[in-house]
């Protein structure tokens, strides 16, 4: 898209001037700051079962503002912790999670995925809709509240290994209803990305086998019977391969990433892999086969979740962000961090206060070309704000917002804001209000990033330290402290 820098006009309101500006294919700082938001066992949201509608989304609003006030701009949520969901869903019932029974509607009713949505791109942020593929439900031994009616209508489609119930990922069925769930979520709400995390096959437990042998008979073809493995890890590349197609065909511009374990396998293993002696990895025990995933392009983003720390002896985070920088494949590459192990008693690294182990980290990330940001596990971690983490990256990494990279596609850029201007005054800020209605819906923004020039500075859109809002809605409130006569405001759409 060719750079558009066309000033259409200036005025003067009260000594500032305010700049409506042409949208325009910019050089700005880009990188993703994402947060993972767990409903499952209700680790982060709601922060108990059985709260009240208003007091969930009030509980919602708190955990968007405080990452919006750090400058994050992806929220990554677990819209379906297993085989249920936090939204209106044609196939699962609503999560025991969100109201404490499963298939319980939320009372007084809302959909919690539309109201989530709404509020996130309200703030310019992204919301990431993040679904375990094939766990079908956590403790089922324990599991009282009422049946899903799934698992008697079709229990051949299931399978039980160690504490939890799991998707049969062999059958070809299983396939078609992960790709209907996905269809559902895409075709009805406006998500910005669908997201996987590391669980595929589970993570083996010692003496067990996966009980998957009778469908290995009938569904091996080729692979029958002495390759297995070869086969489960055929059947994974079926259903990423799969879903890519599905939520392309319906919104091409919906992205498709996956947060896998941090080590796709052992140097000892594959030379191609990691100077790593990981215990279990995505290839070998997962069936995982995320680097095959990556060469064919069926990915828009990876967040391998790297939780170790700097010169740990058998995962050494260092080494494992540089093999996922070597290998990403021009896919958007992010880092998963392990935040809620900050102030840990399981390593002093962890303990660290100066600097702390995330610090040291991101600094490292930086020094990679292809790192192009970090997603945080989990929200509840920085309410705890261990070693007072919330402010070190708000102060040192996080200091002006940021748009978050964007994939490669074909589109026509959004038009330019109209009639702005400032509207209110209050004691501490004055609000600033614009226009975006293009006849042209294609040409619509949904984000607006607003700068602010001190006088005398040249107005430079590439500036990222010049940037103090980034919004998805028609208006901003500016303090009255960051605004000097003669300071120019830039608006543009994005």
């Amino acid at each position: 898209m060719k750079k558009q820098h066309l000033l259409l006009y200036l005025y003067l309101i009260s000594g500032i001037i305010i700049t409506q500006h042409l949208s325009a294919q910019n050089t700005l700082q880009k990188e993703f700051r994402g947060v993972w938001v767990a409903t499952v066992e209700n680790i982060d949201w709601p922060s108990q079962k059985n709260l009240s509608a208003a007091e969930q989304q009030k509980e919602f609003i708190k955990l968007l503002d405080h990452f919006k006030a750090l400058h994050f701009n992806a929220i990554v949520f677990q819209v379906r912790p297993s085989a249920d969901a936090f939204y209106l869903s044609k196939y699962e019932p609503w999560s025991a999670y969100l109201n404490g029974t499963s298939n319980k509607k939320p009372s007084p009713y809302y959909d919690p995925l539309a109201f989530m949505i709404e509020e996130t791109h309200k703030r310019g942020m992204e919301f990431h809709a993040w679904l375990n593929p094939y766990r079908a439900m956590v403790n089922f031994k324990e599991y009282h509240a009422n049946p899903y009616k799934l698992f008697y209508e079709k229990p051949e489609w299931f399978v039980n290994y160690g504490k939890n119930k799991y998707f049969n990922p062999g059958l070809p069925e299983v396939r078609q209803y992960t790709n209907n769930i996905v269809a559902d979520i895409v075709q009805n709400y406006d998500i910005d990305a669908i997201h996987f995390d590391d669980y595929f096959y589970p993570y083996k437990i010692a003496k067990e086998i996966f009980p998957d042998q009778e469908a290995f008979k009938v569904h091996g073809g080729d692979f029958y019977p002495n390759r297995i493995d070869d086969w489960r890890r055929h059947n994974v590349n079926l259903i990423i391969k799969e879903l890519r197609a599905t939520i392309k065909s319906i919104k091409p511009w919906v992205q498709f990433g996956i947060s896998p374990f941090g080590v796709w396998r052992n140097k000892d293993k594959d030379a191609k892999g990691s100077d790593t002696q990981a215990g279990q990895t995505n290839y070998d025990d997962l069936y995982a086969d995320i680097l095959f995933w990556l060469e064919n392009k069926w990915l828009d983003y990876i967040v391998p979740q790297a939780y170790w720390h700097i010169g740990f002896d058998k995962a050494d985070y260092s080494k494992i962000i540089e093999w996922w920088h070597l290998n990403n494949h021009n896919t958007n590459l992010y880092i998963g961090q392990a935040t809620y192990r900050l102030n840990s008693n399981k390593s002093k690294q962890w303990k660290a206060k100066s600097p702390t182990e995330i610090e040291k980290q991101l600094e490292l990330n930086y020094s990679f070309s292809n790192i192009k940001g970090s997603v945080f596990f989990s929200a509840k971690s920085f309410f705890s704000n261990p070693l007072n983490i919330n402010n070190r990256l708000k102060n040192h990494y996080y200091q002006h917002p940021v748009l978050p990279p964007s994939i490669t596609m074909s589109g026509l850029p959004p038009e330019p804001v109209s009639e702005l201007a400032f509207v209110k005054k209050k004691s501490k800020s004055i609000e600033i209000q614009w226009q975006s209605l293009p006849e042209n819906k294609e040409k619509e923004a949904v984000k607006f990033i607003v700068f602010i020039f001190k006088k005398g500075e040249s107005v430079n859109i590439n500036s990222s330290a010049n940037i103090i809002g980034l919004t998805g809605v028609h208006h901003f409130y500016i303090s009255k402290k960051d605004l000097k006569k003669g300071d120019v405001i830039v608006v543009q759409s994005v």
